[in-house]
């Protein structure tokens, strides 16, 4: 479930403007909704070329976003000149739009490490807010180490749910042909770590430092990269994901798999039973503080 908050006052969306519009200067791109067929069309190719799918699986086609944009949702592209470098497709969900889900969001090779994925999601949560809606849900791969920084710490967006093969098989050059477990993460637009985030001072937490405070370990690796469990017999849990796990996935195969299974039973096992994620280590680690009596 999303949280919606209905104080969006004007500072507040002026600040959120302010932030989305210097992390764009920041990246060197412009940052722009897009409506047009062309620029629409622009972005399904986009989205293909960095997910690879398979001949006739589109991650979207420019029919369904024009769609969308008619009907009030959101499309944006990250241009460098008239180059499109990135992109972020997110659509009203109910009741009464009360909470914005953002489907798909990309930057393409030649536009790595500049920011502009943070660019495009500080745009989107300039827009939403708005729209009055103050909560963004989405989902990623909980196995993605750089997905989940991104997502947890450099946004402040924090998970929800574990959603075991939630996609169903994508066959595409980033999933492959495995279960599509994914986390899905709610984005508080006008919490104050959000608001720090954007601002960018993120709160960042290490796993070490916790672990000699006494936090268990529940998932790690071992000395040859294979997930090996232990109890999760304290107030703070680390749960660990391997370093890349789209080249493990093309490596290994079963490895993949078997950090897939861990990860479901550890880190969707304590979800299930109350816990929440509190941030994530960028070395690598999920920080969960299990529910107390």
């Amino acid at each position: 479930m999303t949280e919606v908050v209905t104080n969006t006052a004007p500072p507040l969306r002026d600040e959120a403007a302010a932030a989305a519009a210097a992390a764009a200067t920041a990246s060197g791109v412009e940052v722009r909704t897009l409506a047009e067929v062309a620029d629409l069309t622009a972005v399904t190719r986009l989205f293909e070329s960095i997910w690879r799918p398979a001949p006739g699986n589109p991650p979207v086609t420019a029919e369904l976003l024009r769609a969308m944009v008619s009907a009030g949702n959101y499309v944006a592209g990250a241009f460098d000149g008239p180059e499109l470098l990135g992109a972020c497709f997110g659509f009203f969900g109910g009741p009464g739009k009360g909470g914005l889900h953002s489907h798909i969001a990309g930057v393409a090779t030649a536009g790595h490490g500049r920011g502009i994925g943070f660019a495009l999601k500080l745009h989107q949560r300039a827009w939403a807010l708005r729209q009055d809606v103050t909560s963004i849900s989405w989902t990623f791969d909980p196995l993605v180490r750089r997905n989940a920084h991104f997502n947890l710490t450099k946004l402040a967006a924090r998970p929800q749910r574990y959603l075991p093969d939630f996609y169903g098989p994508m066959h595409d050059g980033i999933n492959g042909a495995g279960d599509s477990d994914r986390l899905m993460v709610a984005w508080d637009l006008a919490s104050p770590p959000v608001r720090a985030a954007a601002a960018g001072v993120p709160a960042r937490l290490d796993a070490v430092s916790l672990r000699d405070r006494g936090a268990a370990v529940a998932l790690a690796a071992d000395a040859g990269g294979a997930p090996v469990t232990g109890p999760a017999d304290a107030p703070l849990v680390l749960v660990a994901v391997p370093p890349d796990i789209e080249a493990l996935r093309r490596a290994d195969p079963e490895r993949g798999r078997a950090w897939r299974v861990a990860l479901r039973d550890v880190l969707g096992g304590l979800l299930a039973g109350g816990a929440s994620v509190t941030g994530f280590d960028r070395a690598g680690w999920y920080v969960v503080a299990k529910e107390q009596a």
